[in-house]
């Protein structure tokens, strides 16, 4: 059976409309320190993945960015289409990106060092990210705005590839695996054309891994409170 979700009142809006201002002002602020470290790390220690997983976060920058000026507008709701369509274009240039630099990574066999400064950093990317991730896609459904949760699935991919490359350092480190982040960055690639299509159709709604986890931690607290 289908519920209709009450729309919020005008102060509860402002305030899921400044909420949202907020959370996407850290994404972008975290993600630009990300971008310098990353960058500059993968240059020392010759990671295509570690600058690939750089040049990703100024994707995110992008797609945050947008969100953000939306909410500035008098009436967000009428700059919703453009926005998304900004953020599908985003997760397309990061699949492009991943798929260019991981086959690249495994054709050319490329011998990564080991980077100390990149697995610090895309760890705390793994922990950071769903926090933004969930607060945006919280506040985002209750606002019913289909940017704000179409941008925190850009933020939870992102938080897949942090995975992943983290892995990938990992492996490589340890084991010398130097393809084991290029194959996880052709699944994150697949990912990320799923989600841009879904934006791009303005169907910012439907369940992705992450929203799956949140809703079924809904339904076990509201069985909880009904027991």
């Amino acid at each position: 059976m289908t519920t209709t979700v009450p729309r919020p009142t005008h102060e509860r809006r402002l305030v899921l409309e400044r909420r949202i201002r907020l959370i996407v002002t850290a994404t972008i602020a975290y993600n630009l320190v990300e971008a310098v470290v990353a960058i500059a790390a993968g240059t020392v220690s010759s990671s295509t993945a570690l600058i690939g997983f750089g040049l990703d976060s100024t994707i995110e920058v992008v797609s945050a960015a947008a969100v953000a000026w939306q909410f500035t507008r008098r009436d967000p709701e009428r700059w919703e289409t453009g926005t998304l369509r900004v953020i599908a274009l985003a997760f397309f240039a990061l699949a492009a990106y991943v798929t260019a630099t991981s086959v690249l990574a495994l054709a050319g066999g490329i011998d990564a060092q080991h980077s100390t400064v990149g697995i610090t950093l895309t760890a705390l990317s793994v922990v950071i990210m769903p926090f933004l991730s969930l607060a945006e896609r919280r506040a985002g459904r209750e606002l019913q705005s289909a940017t704000a949760i179409a941008d925190s699935k850009q933020t939870l991919i992102c938080t897949y590839l942090s995975a992943a490359v983290l892995v990938g350092l990992a492996a490589n480190s340890l084991f010398g695996w130097w393809w084991a982040d290029a194959i996880a960055g052709l699944v994150i690639a697949a990912f990320a054309i799923r989600e841009g299509i879904e934006a791009w159709r303005g169907d910012a709604c439907a369940t992705s891994v992450g929203m799956l986890l949140e809703g079924q931690a809904d339904h076990d607290h509201d069985h909880t409170t009904r027991a």
